[in-house]
Order: C-alpha cells, then structure tokens, then sequence
C-alpha cells in the first residue's frame, strides 16, 4: 500500500485566488471611491484656499492629499505606490518638496505655484511615454483593449501629444494668474474652470473620435474590402 502522501501546508493556487477575489470586492470598490473623493478634493482644496488665508493649512492638506493619492494608486502618474518608477518617484518628491515649503514659510506665493508644478508633473509624466513608449493614452487605451491595431497606436501617441500641449499652455497661464490675478480669480481658475478645460478636451477627443475616426477607419476597411 503505498504511503499517503503528505498535505501541502499551501493553499492551491485556485482557493488562493477564489478568496482573495470574494474577499477583495468590497475593499476594490472602497478603494476607488476614495480615489474619486481624492481626485475631488484637490481642485476642490485651491477653491477653497482664497477662503482661508492659511497657505501652511494649505500646504499641510496638499502633502497630505498627495501621499494619500499614491498610497491608494492614484494621483498624476496613476499608479501603486510600490510601482512608481525613478521618474514618478521624481514628481511625487517635486510635489511633497513644494508642499513642505509651503508648510514651512506660509508662503501665499509658493501656494499660488502649486498648480503650475502639478502640470509640470503631469507633463513630465505624459511627455516621458513619448520618449521610451507607449504612450500614456496608448496605456489607458490597452486596459479595455489589449490588442490594439497600428492605427490605433499612432492615434493614442497624438493624443498624448494633444494632452502635453494643453498642460504646458494650462501650466504657463497658471503661472499667470499666480503672478498677475487675485486671490480669488487664481482661485477660480485653477480650482475650477482648468478642470472645465480638461473635461472639454475629453469631451472633444471623444466626439473627434467618434464622429472622425472611427468612421474614417470603418470606411478605409470597407474599400480595402
């Protein structure tokens, strides 16, 4: 009779991976909510910020927002913490370095940059895909589709580029009217209406795409046939 053989102290991979998917649900849909909720709360921050004449309160919540952003995988470069790269390391250290100096002067000036280096960050973050590939919308583009075509390819890497051009003209107009505008108006710029930009430019890369390309390729594939 042959000997019993022994039980392995592991769990299959199959139960491994059952229990971490029932057990996971409710913490994934947590975890995105927060990230929707941190999202918010930074444009909605430098809103409120001409309210309270407080730049080291201020500073405190934007470190604050931005390590909490990369602990729960958001934030600019959109990743878990464990897997930022040397270069999204690089932001993340540019945005904690010009908190904690706002923390530490209380300056109101160093708090009107802020929003200028946050798309100094972002352009960084975007135009560095251009450079080693893919592109950060290509990357977006793969998470609903994986196997994209060459066409597709080369659109992403234009939008990339579209989204590039606009965080360095949002960047030097945030400079602007950290400079030139009120408290107040800079506050209603980069708070609110730079966010009303972002969504139009989504809005239009949507429409451009549904109503241009899409039809474009489907006519191109209808003639090649």
């Amino acid at each position: 009779m042959p000997a019993a053989r022994p039980r392995s102290p592991m769990p299959e991979p199959r139960v491994v991976a059952s229990a971490a998917h029932a057990g996971g649900a409710r913490p994934h849909w947590s975890r995105a909510l927060v990230q929707v909720l941190l999202k918010l709360a930074y444009p909605a921050l430098i809103l409120c910020a001409w309210h309270w004449d407080a730049p080291r309160l201020v500073g405190f919540m934007l470190l604050a927002i931005l390590w909490l952003q990369r602990w729960v995988g958001g934030g600019p470069v959109a990743m878990p913490l464990r897997q930022l790269s040397a270069l999204d390391w690089g932001v993340v250290l540019l945005l904690s370095c010009a908190s904690a100096a706002i923390v530490v002067t209380d300056s109101e000036l160093l708090l009107r940059f802020y929003p200028a280096l946050v798309n100094l960050g972002l352009l960084i973050a975007f135009g560095a895909t251009l450079r080693h590939g893919p592109s950060m919308i290509e990357k977006f583009a793969r998470l609903g589709k994986p196997d994209l075509p060459a066409a597709a390819v080369r659109y992403t890497r234009r939008v990339t580029q579209v989204w590039c051009g606009f965080f360095v003209l949002n960047g030097a107009f945030s400079v602007y009217t950290a400079l030139c505008w009120s408290r107040a108006n800079w506050s209603l710029y980069n708070g609110v209406i730079a966010y009303g930009l972002i969504g139009a430019l989504l809005a239009g890369e949507y429409a451009w795409r549904r109503f241009v390309v899409l039809p474009r390729v489907a006519r191109a594939g209808s003639e090649a046939a």
